[in-house]
């Protein structure tokens, strides 16, 4: 019997989007420039949030870690993504990609189109990724801490 009192993924919504929320002040503060790759404020920014994603998905004994991080993760890639499109501008300025080679002679509004397409794209693959590496990270420290029950 399906217990309907708990959410399938162990949390709720607003704790996976909130999950989700704490990894985005990287992506504002790198599109804006305030932060450098290669810095220790960065790297805690690039780390703190999934480790917390991975602590609370094991303290809370959600069902299975790594799906509940996978979706975590989408629905930060989401953000990444809204994040990177938003601030394009900001971010580019003047020195926006564009696009070599045979696609070089694209209508400006179809370069536009391909290229922040791709960094959509990129960014859901990015929060996936990220999602299922801390989800992979989760599984392991949950099985390893939660009480065995004898057969």
């Amino acid at each position: 019997m399906i217990d309907k009192s708990k959410p399938a993924l162990g949390l709720s919504l607003p704790v996976i989007v909130g999950l989700a929320l704490l990894a985005v002040p990287r992506v504002v503060l790198h599109d804006l420039d305030v932060i450098q790759e290669g810095t220790l404020v960065n790297l805690l920014f690039v780390f703190v949030p999934p480790l917390v994603w991975v602590a609370v998905a094991v303290r809370r004994r959600v069902p299975n870690a790594f799906v509940t991080l996978l979706v975590v993760g989408l629905v930060y890639g989401v953000f990444l993504a809204l994040g990177h499109q938003l601030l394009w501008n900001l971010s580019w300025g003047a020195d926006a990609p564009s696009l070599g080679g045979n696609l070089s002679d694209l209508p400006p509004l179809a370069e536009t189109v391909v290229i922040r397409g791709f960094a959509v794209v990129s960014s859901l693959v990015t929060g996936t990724v990220v999602g299922a590496l801390s989800g992979l990270v989760a599984l392991v420290l949950d099985r390893a801490t939660r009480p065995r029950t004898r057969a």
